[in-house]
């Protein structure tokens, strides 16, 4: 009798154990995320001319971030982490970063060398956020 409710426990430590990580990638994500967003909206007119990029651009991009930072923290705060839910974040993630690197390369956005640096940094952080969520799928 006594081996069935540890049994019940064992699983539920192990359930709850093996989406540490992702929660944990996840739950970064959305505090940097939603910092940078923060940044966006209220030093933009400091950027502006640091990273040579408008806040007519800035704004949208700033307050994107924030909602998607917590859609980020809504993936991760879950009782159970959703497969599908970590998924969308990932390939979200890795867009981000092919459409930075993409900006950079096109110069759209004339950005200074140090905005040109910011993106890239910015690219390759969203880059590791993804590849951490990637090592957090796989352990579900």
């Amino acid at each position: 009798m006594t081996s069935t409710q540890y049994d019940g426990v064992t699983s539920y430590a192990r359930a709850t154990g093996s989406d540490g990580f992702a929660r944990l990638a996840l739950k970064l994500d959305a505090v940097v995320t939603g910092l940078n967003g923060v940044a966006y909206l209220a030093l933009a007119t400091v950027l502006d001319s640091l990273f040579g990029i408008t806040t007519a651009v800035q704004y949208p991009v700033g307050v994107f971030l924030l909602l998607y930072a917590l859609g980020v923290l809504a993936v991760g705060t879950r009782k159970e982490i959703n497969r599908t839910g970590l998924t969308a974040v990932i390939v979200a993630n890795l867009l981000w970063v092919v459409l930075s690197l993409v900006t950079v390369v096109s110069g759209v956005l004339s950005p200074t060398g140090v905005g040109m640096a910011w993106i890239v940094l910015q690219s390759l952080t969203v880059g590791g956020f993804a590849a951490l969520q990637y090592v957090g799928l796989k352990r579900l």
